[in-house]
């Protein structure tokens, strides 16, 4: 018999919220209502994620302005998240931090790596590939071998143990002691050498994206920079925009680049960004500056 246990009839509730099939269909201000609950909890769950994202960051990067002074060079970097502003124009902007990354460590022998990188997307995916290439780049760097190698090696680590990794990157090993800097890239953006007042872009070596190929033809430039000289490694998120050609952000940096000194580079770095328009809202992007003193 329907409705019956044991010869009692089964209760029947009234519709309420208890059964979503029988819910009194909501008025307008509810579901404006249900819908602002919603998103509150959403931007709660994005502003944890950020939280975590940047503490993370925070203890793979040293902070922003980080510099090294060297007996014949100074070097500054620094990262700037991407800054996307938020719908009401009282809030603070959104800063959305991704896989951008610099290194400049001394060797055991003496020389200075230099290392601008970037891994493709945002949040804590991509901070966790970042890390992993950061340090094992740092590692590697050890065995004193040339920049091409450590593209090779990294390459390896990307096809192996990185799965749906994309990401670029420049090292470069200076000689504090004759300025000579020897460079290889991994489908990255060329430095700008300021020299005598005038900037421009390095011609880059072979190379390809980590990842593209097992067997990239990684190859190696030099440089003999003097005193006087300045030296700018960075990431797209510097020079690209969706409004703009990347040849047209590129010179900006330049004709920005040639107007400042060694005297404070970490405060030039800000004035670059400035320059290049501010801080883009849909990428991160790192700079590294070296400025060689005179000998």
């Amino acid at each position: 018999m329907v409705g019956v246990v044991g010869g009692e009839p089964l209760p029947l509730h009234p519709a309420d919220d208890r059964i979503p099939s029988m819910r009194a269909p909501l008025t307008a201000a509810e579901m404006v209502q249900d819908l602002r609950e919603r998103l509150d909890r959403q931007e709660e769950w994005l502003a944890e994620e950020r939280g975590v994202s940047a503490a993370l960051r925070e203890a793979i990067l040293p902070e922003p302005g980080a510099n090294m002074d060297l007996p014949t060079a100074r070097i500054a970097v620094r990262y700037a998240p991407a800054v996307q502003p938020r719908g009401d124009a009282a809030a603070p902007p959104c800063a959305t931090l991704g896989g951008d990354w610099y290194e400049a460590a001394t060797l055991p022998d003496g020389r200075v790596l230099l290392a601008v990188g970037d891994v493709s997307g945002h949040g804590m995916a991509a901070i966790a590939q970042m890390a992993q290439l950061r340090h094992a780049l740092v590692g590697l760097a050890m065995t004193g071998r040339p920049p091409n190698r450590l593209l090779a090696w990294l390459n390896a680590l990307v096809l192996n143990r990185l799965d749906d990794t994309i990401a670029t990157v420049i090292v470069g090993l200076l000689d504090p002691a004759t300025g000579l800097l020897t460079w290889a890239q991994a489908g990255h953006l060329a430095p700008i050498m300021v020299r005598d007042g005038r900037a421009r872009q390095l011609r880059a070596p072979r190379g390809l994206v980590l990842g593209a190929s097992p067997d990239p033809p990684f190859t190696v430039s030099k440089v003999r920079l003097r005193p006087g000289d300045l030296l700018l490694m960075f990431t797209d998120g510097l020079v690209e925009r969706r409004d703009r050609d990347i040849d047209e952000g590129l010179e900006l940096i330049m004709r920005a680049a040639e107007k400042i000194g060694h005297h404070d580079l970490d405060a030039s770095l800000g004035f670059l960004i400035d320059a290049a328009g501010g801080l883009s809202p849909e990428d991160d992007t790192c700079l590294l500056a070296v400025g060689v003193l005179g000998r």
